[in-house]
């Protein structure tokens, strides 16, 4: 059940939440916002800037706001422990789960908290791409969230099966989330999105969910800023230097070194004005390489390549990619060893050297170390390339076609901008990858080990053929 936002100044006086010259209202194109309601002024230098909103230590959110309430709540707290410990943000998003089943069966288990009745203050429509629909999910083909959102989904999917099972032995709960129907897995995956959309950095209790706070929009030319007092409440400042007209809406920057592509991830649109150009592509072991499956486990995370424009020219790296291009010809060795208590582990040997701990920091040890280190780097410069290329002509495909009536106008909208920042951000970073190719290929190693291969292969050759004529079958 829904809350109309013309309740929240109830809510929150009733939690002393405190608004000074501000109200949350509906704003023109971005749904919910908070406005000025006469005019406001800080002047530029000046050291204490008026306070906007103030809200109470006890109402922000985060995982250890949800272990203070299991204190309270034993029957949560009971819940807490038979899910396990899991990272900060799925404590929250259970604590949220259970707040929205509350709301949903009307049912009297646990310890109703500010949170229970906020939650249904919130937008039922949030625009993340893991909450789009199967028509418009088409639109991050060849993106670099193509893959990144498929994983996130699926992870969603397991952390709700998780609960599910951790949870049906429980008989109160099993009741209320379960058998009464009152959540899904869409329920799951909507409140991660609210989470990852109106989750602030809080400058002393860190990443943390704040009532009314997060009601306030993201503008790249923001108005206001939000810190901590001595009291730990959260509060919203006006900016030194800042003027505003009454009706103004009050705006805060989201971060400007986000890409596009984590900007639409997290928030759900693309602010080109603060955005940096980079992007994140997945990168794979070649298909025929013996040691790929060795390669992986060592790397022990998802191999990327990251592709960046900075100051007008294109960088790229990938650990990953160096690992990729050297074999045991080079000097790389995998070997299982036991340690003094019997267990076993993989170990990466670079040039006889055990280098696990420093495969994160592959990269920068084979280019100080390979004996002909612009020999590598053009192997790595070619494979980084033809996986770039593979990505721009996903990207430059035909999209599907789609119903309007089907495909929302704000997903369309920044599906396509997505698509047109990193078809320009990949063709100007093959470009770059092809002229350093050109520039490699005339480096003196370079030259002669490539001398040196053709000799081998004609002497292959000759002996083939020489084998052929003494044939005496």
């Amino acid at each position: 059940m829904a809350l109309p936002i013309q309740d929240l100044p109830a809510w929150a006086r009733l939690n002393d939440v405190s608004f000074d010259n501000v109200e949350v209202t509906t704003t023109v194109d971005k749904g919910y916002g908070v406005v000025s309601q006469k005019d406001l002024a800080a002047p530029e230098g000046t050291v204490e800037t008026p306070q906007l909103l103030a809200v109470p230590h006890d109402l922000i959110l985060n995982s250890l706001a949800v272990e203070e309430h299991a204190k309270e709540d034993k029957e949560f707290k009971q819940l807490l422990e038979a899910v396990g410990h899991h990272p900060p943000r799925v404590n929250v998003l259970l604590f949220l789960l259970v707040q929205l089943a509350r709301n949903s069966s009307h049912a009297h288990v646990g310890v109703s908290n500010p949170w229970t009745q906020y939650l249904q203050f919130l937008p039922k429509t949030v625009l993340l791409p893991t909450v789009w629909t199967e028509d418009e999910r088409p639109l991050l083909k060849g993106t670099s969230l193509e893959v990144a959102v498929g994983a996130k989904l699926r992870a969603l999917d397991n952390e709700f099966e998780m609960i599910r099972e951790a949870s049906s032995d429980i008989p109160c709960w099993n009741d209320l989330l379960w058998h009464s129907g009152a959540v899904s897995l869409k329920d799951w995956v909507h409140l991660d999105a609210l989470y990852r959309s109106r989750c602030l950095e809080l400058p002393k209790s860190g990443e943390s969910m704040v009532p009314c706070i997060d009601m306030i929009n993201h503008s790249s030319d923001p108005s206001a800023y939000y810190d901590q007092n001595s009291n730990y409440e959260a509060v919203l400042l006006l900016r030194p230097g800042v003027s505003m007209s009454k009706g103004q809406e009050v705006t805060i920057s989201y971060g400007d070194t986000k890409s596009a592509a984590e900007m639409l991830f997290s928030y759900g649109f693309i602010d080109p004005e603060s955005t940096s150009e980079s992007l994140v592509l997945p990168l794979a072991p070649f298909p025929d390489d013996p040691l790929a499956k060795a390669k992986l486990v060592a790397f022990g995370k998802a191999p990327k390549v990251h592709v960046a424009r900075e100051s007008g020219s294109i960088r790229w790296d990938s650990n990953f990619a160096y690992l990729k291009c050297v074999n045991e010809e080079d000097g790389l060795d995998f070997r299982i060893l036991q340690d003094n208590e019997g267990n076993q582990q993989l170990r990466v040997f670079w040039q006889d050297e055990d280098v696990t701990d420093q495969i994160s920091e592959f990269q920068k040890l084979v280019a100080q170390t390979h004996p002909l280190p612009e020999v590598l780097r053009l192997r790595v410069a070619v494979s980084v390339q033809e996986n770039l290329e593979i990505h721009l002509e996903q990207l430059k495909s035909e999209l599907p076609r789609h119903d309007s009536s089907t495909v929302r106008e704000e997903c369309l909208k920044h599906g396509l901008l997505l698509r047109q920042i990193e078809t320009s951000l990949l063709e100007d970073a093959i470009q770059a990858l092809e002229q350093e190719k050109n520039s490699l290929l005339e480096a003196e190693n370079v030259v002669a080990y490539l001398g040196s291969m053709e000799t081998s292969n004609s002497d292959l050759v000759d002996e083939e053929a020489s084998n052929e004529a003494d044939d005496f079958s």
